[in-house]
């Protein structure tokens, strides 16, 4: 081994005209005497949670199976990461169930409680109240080291909610992530907006600025060609590959993101598409993803919420053959064809998260990919969407290698087991020792490997 001095930091910056892009982990930025003790044995983990509401057909998504992990109909679109996934069966969301005052309102207790583990404030005005979420947890205690303490992304603008339910404020499902219990985060829709807040001039919100930008037509990245090219004098050539690659997947977000903008000037029937979301919504979905995996791959963050689709959403998906809109559909009344087309939607949603995890498997991060230092949970708030209760509720992690949790299996726990055991157990595995979390009662350890 040759020891030198040269020691990139982790949070180098490349500097701009308005812009400040964030390098991915490079060998050079770890001293070569402390490499193998800061990449393998302490690897930075990063920790996401994407929910999609309203349950799942449960008779094609649970395993028939105890043990190593035999796919079922619905899982089979994961089947790549079959080996780093971890199906929990059976764990409840107990806190969403109504108590005597509540009335009606599942949807809006359903989606706050699934990271918080507690009964939200039965309220349509200001007294709204939950829980501290498990990301916001997670963020406090590495969100530090750090540009954005956490991200919170998703696929639907709080217009396209409906109507909010009788007696509960629209904050329970405009939002994954509570800071505190009385401070909801709201989720970024916009790829422009989520790529400005993560590439952009952090000094200026001047919208004019923003558009003469836009007009030039130029990417960012040319603006910090000067930089770029200081660097790569100082860098090994496997430095200058991982550079190359990640600033060529900036680019490329950066074009569809372009792209999106150029069609939204168009003028669309019955549709209003706000500037930067593709019109279909599966690029629009991959788009989100790949500009999270960006925010992983040059550590702007550690900690991630992403809404696939909200409670209450009546969205449709024509692309796929669903014209009903998902709500009325989650009331399928056990029919076999709206049964089918459940697990269809199903399907489609954990298509967009495989794409995802392709993305975090092809990056390069310490001594291994991005895939092996990440703990993803994937799940609803409710089980069979019929009965719209928090109870049995469909329950993924995806985590790496590098993380230490004992991935390709199936595993039932014990009838009443809270979820929030499950999500104590990945805090742990952040650094974060919390006495309990929600309604927890202990964690599992089902997660040692």
């Amino acid at each position: 081994m040759i020891i030198t001095q040269k020691h990139l930091s982790r949070r180098m910056l490349l500097r701009g005209i308005g812009t400040a892009v964030a390098l991915p982990l490079l060998d050079s930025m770890v001293p070569a005497i402390a490499a193998t003790r800061n990449t393998a044995a302490n690897p930075v983990i990063r920790l996401g949670a994407v929910y999609v509401g309203m349950g799942a057909n449960m008779a094609q998504w649970t395993p028939k199976t105890e043990g190593p992990l035999e796919l079922s109909p619905i899982l089979m679109a994961l089947k790549p990461y079959r080996d780093q996934m971890l199906v929990v069966t059976d764990l409840d969301s107990e806190g969403a169930m109504a108590r005597p005052d509540d009335g009606g309102g599942v949807h809006s207790r359903i989606q706050p409680t699934w990271l918080t583990g507690v009964h939200v404030n039965h309220t349509d005005g200001a007294g709204f109240r939950a829980g501290t979420s498990m990301d916001q947890i997670a963020a406090q205690h590495v969100g530090n080291e750090t540009q954005l303490s956490s991200l919170e992304l998703g696929l639907e603008s709080v217009d396209l909610v409906g109507s909010c339910e009788l007696g509960y404020t629209c904050a329970y499902t405009a939002t994954l992530a509570w800071r505190t219990p009385t401070t909801p985060l709201p989720m970024e829709v916009n790829p422009r907006a989520v790529f400005e807040r993560m590439f952009g001039d952090s000094d200026s919100t001047d919208s004019g600025a923003r558009l003469a930008r836009m007009k030039e037509n130029r990417s960012l990245l040319d603006a910090v060609t000067q930089d770029l090219a200081r660097l790569s004098g100082s860098i090994g050539p496997g430095d200058r590959t991982k550079v190359s690659e990640y600033l060529d997947a900036i680019r490329d977000v950066e074009r569809r993101i372009q792209k999106a903008e150029e069609q939204s000037d168009q003028e669309l029937p019955l549709v209003e598409q706000p500037a930067g979301i593709p019109a279909e919504f599966e690029e629009y979905g991959k788009l989100m993803f790949d500009l999270l995996a960006l925010a992983f791959q040059s550590n702007l963050t550690r900690v991630a919420t992403f809404l696939t689709a909200r409670e209450l959403s009546n969205r449709i998906y024509p692309e796929i053959g669903i014209t009903e809109p998902h709500h009325p559909l989650s009331h399928h009344m056990y029919d076999p064809q709206k049964l089918a087309k459940q697990a269809k939607l199903n399907v489609f949603h954990l298509r967009l998260f495989s794409h995802f995890l392709k993305r975090l498997k092809s990056i390069e991060d310490g001594d291994g990919t991005l895939l092996d230092h990440t703990m993803m949970l994937y799940g609803s708030g409710m089980g069979d969407s019929n009965a719209h209760n928090p109870l049995q509720v469909p329950t993924i992690v995806v985590a790496g290698e590098g993380t230490g949790i004992k991935t390709g299996q199936h595993i039932r726990v014990p009838r009443g087991t809270p979820l929030a055991n499950l999500q104590m157990g990945l805090l742990e595995r952040m650094g974060c020792n919390v006495e309990s979390f929600g309604d927890s009662n202990g964690t599992l350890n089902i997660l040692s490997a």
